[in-house]
């Protein structure tokens, strides 16, 4: 990591609201920390990386991601959520060895850096060891991506079907072993299955294990899955569960109520508009979290069905959220509120918020970390510049994000990832794939069966 990175020249947009937006600016990087924002910063002894032709934005944040699920890209394009736990959850997360948590986890990361995704939270539910976690873990470091590793179960049906079994206890060791550091791309939280998949007494245990070990907490709430019915949010309510340390995923059925109550104690909410609308989760609450004082974040959820990259999922929560507000009234105006800034907003600020790491990332600012990615407006799908927002949210792509940096370390540059063989992570990729696919047997006719 050079010690002074300038980046000269850019169309910045802070989001910070003191800030705002710079038409050519100059980002100075020390130490991995953002030092100064400005035109013309009279810097002479900083590695120069030329800027000009991109806009400059806080790294996305990604704050629900089923990680070692990557190796199964696609496996699952069109199915419902009943056949995803069935299948993935039920079938196939058995087989996976602690090499193919590891490879996908590790894919799953340098996708995500790929996509200008610096933050990521890994909703880690095939920890079928010991020996899996640690995989998992070692991967997200291996990639230099910052991760909130969230520690789940292990797959397979007894965890996920009104579970009678507590949170393993070895989230003690991992907290202990992994997470000693305030000062790591690394944190640590709970993934927790909440009500109606596990049991009350269940809830209970693993909430306190959670604060017990100053672990943030991520649960699964208000999807559509059959023979699981009841309002998880007021459940835990009632139970007085809720509280700022936890992030409320998917919501797509919670009440409106429910959703005042994540408000109303300080929570998050994460939605990942493409696959709940793909799976049949329910309608994404985009606009009635925003109605109750909810800001939510964006997520990709699984690889399996999904493409890992915040353009999709930014271009889904626009539409979607606008959507919304259509009603059938021919006299009514068409008048929705939800702007692309608001959802440039849902990919950053409020990722870093739900994570919180809110004084670290999520708007480029001096004193906070240096997770800055650079997207080319001169391509051909991004030129000509004309509204900065409007080219990252509903222009661009994968294909041009140009630099990506993570508390100031360069991991993508000229539209290249930095030190990645990816000839071999290809081949783990597949070895990994072939294992988990045919254990379960649910190989395609076109892989040999052996």
């Amino acid at each position: 990591m050079p010690s002074r990175l300038l980046l000269k020249d850019g169309f910045v947009l802070t989001l910070d609201p003191a800030l705002g937006d710079l038409p050519r600016a100059d980002v100075l990087v020390e130490d991995g920390k953002i030092a100064q924002i400005g035109p013309d910063l009279p810097v002479t002894d900083a590695e120069t990386l030329d800027a000009a032709g991109t806009v400059v934005v806080p790294g996305f944040v990604d704050t629900h991601r089923h990680m070692w699920e990557t190796v199964l890209r696609g496996v699952l394009p069109a199915c419902t959520l009943d056949g995803y736990l069935a299948q993935v959850i039920g079938a196939i997360g058995p087989a996976y060895r602690p090499e193919d948590v590891y490879t996908g986890n590790l894919l799953g990361a340098l996708e995500a850096l790929n996509a200008g995704i610096t933050t990521i939270v890994d909703w880690s539910h095939c920890n079928n060891t010991p020996e899996h976690a640690d995989a998992g873990i070692t991967a997200l470091r291996a990639a230099g991506i910052r991760a909130m590793y969230a520690h789940g179960t292990p797959a397979g049906g007894e965890w996920w079907a009104y579970s009678e079994l507590g949170h393993p206890a070895d989230a003690r060791r991992i907290r202990e072993q992994y997470f000693s550091s305030e000062d790591d791309l690394l944190t640590f939280a709970l993934a927790v299955r909440g009500p109606g998949v596990s049991r009350p007494e269940v809830c209970v245990h693993d909430w306190r294990l959670a604060r017990e070990l100053e672990a943030r907490i991520s649960v699964h709430v208000g999807m559509r899955i059959t023979g699981v019915h009841g309002q998880a949010i007021a459940e835990l309510d009632r139970a007085g569960l809720l509280g700022p340390d936890t992030t409320y995923v998917h919501a797509n059925t919670s009440t409106d109520d429910e959703l005042a109550m994540i408000k109303r104690t300080g929570g998050s909410a994460s939605v990942a508009p493409y696959v709940e609308m793909l799976m049949g989760h329910g309608h994404p609450p985009i606009t009635r979290m925003l109605e109750q004082g909810v800001t939510p974040s964006l997520s990709i959820d699984v690889a399996t069905s999904v493409p890992g990259d915040m353009f999709t999922q930014m271009r889904t929560a626009l539409a979607q959220g606008r959507i919304s507000s259509f009603g059938d009234d021919v006299d009514v105006a068409f008048a929705p509120a939800l702007t692309h800034a608001d959802v440039l907003g849902f990919a950053t600020r409020a990722g870093a918020q739900a994570c919180g790491l809110a004084d670290r990332i999520g708007t480029l600012a001096p004193g906070k970390d240096a997770d800055i990615v650079l997207i080319r407006a001169d391509d051909i799908n991004t030129m000509p510049l004309v509204d900065p927002v409007a080219t990252v949210v509903t222009s661009a792509d994968t294909a041009n994000v140009d630099t990506v940096i993570v508390r100031g370390e360069i991991r993508k540059r000229a539209g290249k990832l930095v030190g990645v063989d990816l000839a071999r992570l290809r081949a783990d990729a597949e070895r990994s794939r072939d294992h988990v696919l045919r254990s379960s047997g649910m190989t395609p006719s076109w892989l040999p069966q052996n």
